[in-house]
């Protein structure tokens, strides 16, 4: 198994990441084989069969499988690294390095499939398997990143490469394949060792526990008993909130889900201002309510275990731990680039906020603004500004037709096609539509796309990307299995979902995750993720092709009479480009400053709901505004490590990603296929193969221009 899936498995994450990392130890500690009356795990752990080098049998998993398999794949992994580990013969980086590269596959097909169970199916039933297996299996990977004997063939190994005859790409692994079991703690003593691991398995179960009780209050519901209640909402969003009450056995009323998907429209459109209020205030505190869903206990019992680990492996702090093998190195340079944002955004909030209360007393509404006014007021100054609404806009959103949108940018800039084959293989829920993905000039198959596109009871909220099947040149080129998963409101019987231009920039969002993984070419699987601040820049460039006039002119059909989305309103919606960027950008980094400061610091926070406040009223957030995510929903920061200490991430993508689309506009064609190319072969097929910050300058002669961000947002620049 790979090293960096160990990481993520240790956290037992609901959070994708497109990564597969480098070689992991193996401990002697044996397990017990499952009780005879188990069910038989087979279809978890099995070689997938059928087409397409084998898919998931989604249709012959039950939950009450993973136990025993669990069991089972941790037996069958210890056996298999104890003919590396004890192999008599000297530590190569053939029979060490390559040949840990080699295994762990009937392990990554169960978490493959454990991992959909966790965001996308989580039952009471498999939240309670998550509670119990969840230090369980931190304990197990703890164990085998801290095998004396493991580690001793990789030190050797690496003692001696220099003499090695490596290529650069088997340096690169080695020298990360060492590097991770040091920052796991394989130079510790035994006790220091076994207090890693207690960590790990306490940290383990706080997550599980925090993703229970945050998804909780996610599904709730605020009931509407009057359509004089729905004042201003269009008549799609109306259907759609009727079908949800039904589902909620609450037929003939209309609920508005305690999630983004439902939440946000309401607020931009809503004329009842009393319960814009009511609905907001649900929704921002989520897991801050005194109750047994509350999670402040459970963060303040994260941060002081992280900051434990931390010292104990050699770090400052748990920022400087998770930081270590990023691209932007230390929290001084990441905190660096936030604040040199930070004030830009805050004084275009500024002017956002004078222009929303000129126009609420105009009208003579005799208020002003809070946060739960701001999506409504900004809708009004929108149409006032430009002439634009966004409810003029959503009818020409249709979700398939976005989903071809998607596919069609893909084709036209990496010879991608995408063809439906739904119903051919198994999926996981009726929802689920699948793809096959072939090479456009060769006709070979790339691999299969599954898209999940609609909220539902037991799915966590937001949107995110995984791979259930990586490609890697070692295990034999086999085709990715990708997928998408997002949390749309559908629309109403017999009616096509519509979504806003929000919600289509997150498709495309995601969608380049996947094409991300779809095109990933590396020879070791080891070598095929990136660092944390890399991630979602593939996925942050891909937005940029949604509102290209080719893509509107084809895919912006109204839903309706099929006409094409008028010209002069996409003038409009170019035009309003750098509306409410203010709003966008200290929403998102008031969050990512929140984080850096929460984890770079040498004394753990007790109180997260006074150190929100508080550090939010230092940095001057606008008090018209809420942070994207607070704290005590803050999934991305505690319901693993995945994101902690690397909100930021998306701000430093987004610096070369703005960069970048700068690229393919100074061509003088947006859909430059030399820039494409360039951009596919240097950056989107390497993986980790090389540096990313020189695989950045190698496709763009330089490093990134932060004015091109501050283009972008309509902030002055230099």
């Amino acid at each position: 198994m790979t090293h960096s899936l160990r990481l993520a498995l240790i956290a037992t994450t609901a959070l994708a990441t497109l990564s597969f990392g480098s070689a992991m130890a193996q401990t002697t500690t044996q397990t017990s084989p499952a009780p005879a009356t188990m069910p038989d795990p087979t279809p978890l752990l099995a070689k997938w069969p059928g087409a397409h080098e084998g898919v998931p049998q989604w249709d012959k998993v039950t939950p009450a499988m993973f136990a025993p398999a669990f069991e089972r794949a941790m037996a069958n992994a210890r056996a298999d690294m104890a003919k590396i580990r004890d192999n008599p013969a000297a530590p190569t980086f053939e029979n060490t390095i390559e040949a840990s590269q080699r295994s762990g596959e009937e392990m990554g097909r169960l978490f493959a499939v454990w991992g959909v169970y966790q965001s996308n199916l989580a039952t009471p039933e498999v939240q309670k398997i998550a509670k119990e297996w969840s230090p369980k299996l931190s304990a197990y990977f703890t164990e085998m990143s801290l095998d004396p004997k493991m580690f001793a063939r990789v030190k050797a190994v690496y003692d001696h490469r220099a003499h090695a005859k490596l290529n650069a790409q088997q340096t690169r692994l080695l020298e990360r394949s060492y590097r991770d079991y040091v920052t796991s703690g394989a130079l510790l003593d035994e006790a220091a060792k076994a207090e890693v691991k207690r960590i790990n398995q306490t940290l383990a179960t706080a997550y599980t526990e925090f993703s229970r009780k945050v998804l909780a209050d996610e599904e709730t519901a605020i009931f509407l008993d009057s359509e004089a209640d729905l004042a201003g909402l269009a008549d799609s969003f109306k259907a759609s909130l009727a079908e949800e009450a039904k589902a909620l056995g609450q037929p003939g009323k209309w609920a508005i889900k305690n999630t983004r998907s439902s939440v946000q429209p309401f607020l931009m459109y809503s004329t009842n201002r009393a319960l814009r209020e009511k609905i907001y205030k649900a929704f921002v505190n989520r897991g801050d309510n005194g109750d047994a869903n509350d999670t402040n206990a459970t963060i303040a019992e994260i941060l002081k275990l992280r900051q434990e680990r931390a010292k104990l492996l050699g770090f400052k702090n748990h920022a400087w731990y998770r930081m270590d093998d990023t691209m932007a190195e230390t929290p001084e340079n990441a905190t660096k680039l936030m604040m040199a944002v930070w004030p830009a955004a805050t004084a275009r909030v500024r002017e956002e906020v004078a222009d929303m209360q000129a126009l609420a007393d105009k009208e003579g509404a005799k208020l002003t603004i809070e946060p739960w006014d701001y999506r409504f007021y900004a809708e009004k100054v929108r149409k006032a500004k430009y002439d634009l609404d966004e409810n003029e806009v959503k009818p020409y959103l249709q979700l398939d037709q976005m989903v071809q949108a998607a596919f069609y940018a893909a084709g036209r800039l990496y010879d991608l096609d995408f063809k439906e084959n739904t119903g051919s293989i198994p999926v996981f829920h009726p929802d689920v539509r699948t793809f096959l993905v072939t090479n456009r000039t060769s006709g070979a198959e790339v691999g299969i796309f599954y898209l999940d596109n609609f909220a539902r009871a037991g799915k966590r909220s937001g949107a995110w990307a995984t791979a259930y099947r990586g490609r890697s040149g070692l295990r034999g080129n086999k085709i990715v299995l990708a997928s998408n998963n997002n949390n749309f409101t559908k629309g109403a019987a017999g009616e096509p979902t519509l979504i806003s231009k929000d919600d289509a920039t997150t498709l495309f969002h995601e969608f380049g995750h996947a094409l991300h993984g779809l095109l990933s070419n590396v020879y070791y699987p080891g070598l095929g993720g990136t660092p944390r601040d890399f991630v979602e820049y593939p996925s942050q460039v891909n937005e940029n092709w949604l509102l290209t006039p080719d893509v509107l002119n084809r895919f912006a059909k109204h839903y309706k009479t099929g006409a094409p989305i008028p010209a002069d309103l996409v003038a409009k919606i170019q035009k309003a480009e750098t509306f409410n960027q203010g709003f966008d950008t200290v929403e998102y980094l008031s969050s990512a400053i929140i984080d850096m400061k929460l984890h770079d610091r040498d004394v753990a926070v007790t109180d997260p709901d006074a150190f929100e406040r508080d550090t939010l009223t230092s940095i001057g957030m606008p008090k018209e505004i809420v942070m994207r995510h607070r704290l005590p929903q803050f999934n991305h920061l505690f319901s693993s490590d995945a994101y902690s200490a690397g909100y930021y991430s998306y701000l430093w993508s987004e610096t070369m990603d703005a960069d970048t689309w700068a690229a393919f506009e100074e061509t003088g064609n947006v859909w430059d296929k030399a820039t494409a190319d360039k951009f596919r072969t240097t950056l989107l097929m390497t993986g980790n193969e090389t540096d990313r910050k020189e695989a950045y300058k190698a496709f763009r002669g330089r490093d990134p221009d932060v004015q091109a961000l501050f283009k972008r947002r309509g902030f002055p620049v230099k």
